[in-house]
């Protein structure tokens, strides 16, 4: 699957900053989507590809940190690179155990901004390349009889085909044969990577 390109959203109210933030993030190749505000923000759809957050701190109406909170809340993990011209302490300290990636305060040096967007873009492609990953195996997951899933399940606790196949009342060779179908699905080449796959959907043999 291929990558949609990266987006650089900047939000501040000062047009002048967002432009020369523009222009500074095209000599790395970059495109940036300007917003005037955290409404104005909050009416575009998303974007595709991977994405990091240039915001200002201090706007008429909902402020950077608002914007901060809703994002959370929402459950929508962007990178916030936050920028002000008057940091004080207690709002650096809310900004950074909010999740922020980095505070700077204006003026700062353009490479600090440049370094901090492309950390926040790899961060993001990460992020997605997990979710992607997690969504395929629960796509493989579900093509799992009941049975076979209850299987997996017994594997992965370490029991072995006897053990299953008596904790089940099937014949060990049946217990083989959905052993051996459902590591094929699961596209799993051995025991711990089967492990691994249960540890990253979450589930476990229930014990009654």
């Amino acid at each position: 699957m291929a990558d949609a390109n990266p987006s650089v959203l900047v939000i501040d109210d000062d047009p002048e900053f967002r432009d020369s933030v523009a222009r500074l993030l095209r000599t790395i190749g970059l495109d940036a989507r300007q917003f005037s505000s955290v409404p104005e923000f909050l009416k575009a759809d998303p974007p595709e590809g991977p994405t990091c957050l240039v915001l200002d701190v201090r706007m008429p109406g909902q402020s950077g940190l608002d914007l901060q909170r809703e994002l959370t809340a929402a459950n929508r993990q962007v990178p916030i690179i936050f920028i002000t011209a008057h940091a004080d302490v207690p709002m650096t300290v809310q900004a950074m155990k909010g999740g922020a990636l980095e505070f700077l305060t204006k003026p700062f040096r353009d490479q600090d901004l440049l370094d901090a967007v492309e950390a926040g873009l790899a961060r993001d492609r990460a992020r997605r390349e997990r979710e992607g990953a997690l969504a395929a195996l629960r796509e493989r997951f579900d093509t799992l009889s009941s049975r076979e899933r209850d299987i997996m399940l017994h594997v992965v606790a370490g029991r072995l085909n006897k053990q299953i196949a008596n904790d089940i009342g099937i014949a060990e060779s049946t217990v083989k044969v959905h052993r051996t179908n459902l590591m094929r699905k699961m596209k799993a080449r051995s025991l711990p990577e089967l492990s691994r796959m249960a540890d990253m959907l979450n589930v476990r043999l229930q014990h009654t």
